[in-house]
């Protein structure tokens, strides 16, 4: 078993460096280091928040999901960091680029990732339209945190997984009870 984990952990090193290797084009710069921030603490919650307040109809009805999923899947997003500290590649992995000042907790799974899905996948679900926006707004996000050298390919896909997983989760709840 140690033998496949080896090898998969060679190749998620080979994806990061693939991907971070791209942090010297300065455009590609300006946009990932802005559009990372859209999955942050204060965005998310802000953007659920308003849209709780604010908002009527099936949009009020994600809003509603988008808070609950947002509440939720932070709470396996802190156990798992805390009982599972695996440290950010640019403190393993020797060459890596990354910005000046970068985060220091640990690096799964990749809340950044998580809350950016569990804000947008409640709205994709009440209205599916907007997908061709959020969509893309997710992967970006999600793809930032490899290419600033703050996260493993993995701690991103187990991010989405869970952002997923919990908006499933937070619906059932919500409307089955």
């Amino acid at each position: 078993m140690s033998a496949i984990l080896q090898k998969i952990h060679t190749y998620e090193c080979q994806l990061f460096y693939r991907v971070n290797s791209l942090f010297q084009k300065r455009y590609l710069n300006f946009f990932f280091r802005n559009i990372t921030h859209l999955g942050g603490a204060t965005f998310t919650i802000a953007s659920a928040l308003i849209l709780l307040l604010y908002s009527k109809g099936e949009l009020h009805e994600a809003s509603i999901l988008c808070c609950c999923t947002l509440s939720l899947s932070h709470i396996p997003v802190h156990f798992l960091k805390r009982f599972y500290p695996r440290k950010r590649p640019y403190l393993k992995l020797e060459g890596t680029f990354v910005l000046k000042n970068p985060l220091k907790d640990h690096s799964f799974p990749s809340g950044h990732t998580t809350a950016i899905i569990s804000v947008a996948l409640p709205i994709m679900i009440y209205l599916p339209f907007t997908a061709f926006i959020l969509l893309p707004l997710v992967l970006c996000v999600s793809f930032s945190r490899i290419y600033l050298g703050l996260h493993y390919p993995s701690d991103v896909f187990f991010g989405i997984l869970l952002g997923i997983f919990t908006t499933f989760i937070s619906q059932f709840f919500i409307y089955h009870l």
